[in-house]
């Protein structure tokens, strides 16, 4: 492997420190700031945080557009997953069998949506929202909502970051 640079090692330590910074902001607002509007178990806030950081972590990319791309992809995956959830679980609750046809369903919407690339990512979360409608004190039907609500926060502060890492850390990057 050849020596880093200088200029790679700043690059690598500013991105790093810059994602890191937009995680801890994802997981605050998520975790602490948002709690004040709907009441939930303490887990089910700190799962929530964890959510939307991964969010921000997916639409974290070189450019800005490859972030926006990244959100607008992890909005879609969400979305249909949101739909499948909601639908279902307004209904019924867990089933080990719903589960299995409930993730296919997802990654089959993508597929049929024209999305094959949103295909893994919304069967991952129809997995998560399922199984945490069932470990959750509330109400099933309200996982596919809060899940949306931290997949969003989640993708601004990514996208944010990528706008604001463009203009003030990187502008010398288009």
């Amino acid at each position: 492997m050849p020596a880093l640079t200088p200029r790679e090692v700043r690059l690598a330590v500013t991105e790093s420190t810059v994602l890191g910074l937009s995680c801890l902001l994802t997981f605050w607002l998520v975790s602490d700031v948002l709690t004040r509007v709907y009441v939930d178990s303490r887990d089910s806030d700190l799962l929530g945080g964890m959510w939307a950081t991964l969010a921000t972590i997916f639409v974290s990319r070189a450019s800005f557009r490859e972030s926006l791309a990244a959100g607008l992809s992890r909005m879609s995956a969400t979305g249909i997953s949101f739909v499948i959830c909601l639908v279902y679980l307004v209904f019924l609750g867990f089933n080990l069998w719903a589960y299995a046809l409930l993730i296919g369903i997802s990654a089959a919407a993508a597929l049929l949506l024209g999305r094959p690339g949103d295909a893994t990512t919304a069967a991952i979360t129809t997995a998560v929202v399922l199984v945490v409608a069932e470990i959750s004190p509330l109400d099933p039907w309200q996982q596919p909502i809060l899940r949306l609500i931290d997949t969003l926060v989640g993708v601004i502060v990514g996208v944010g970051t990528a706008w604001l890492s463009l203009r003030f850390v990187h502008p010398h990057i288009r």
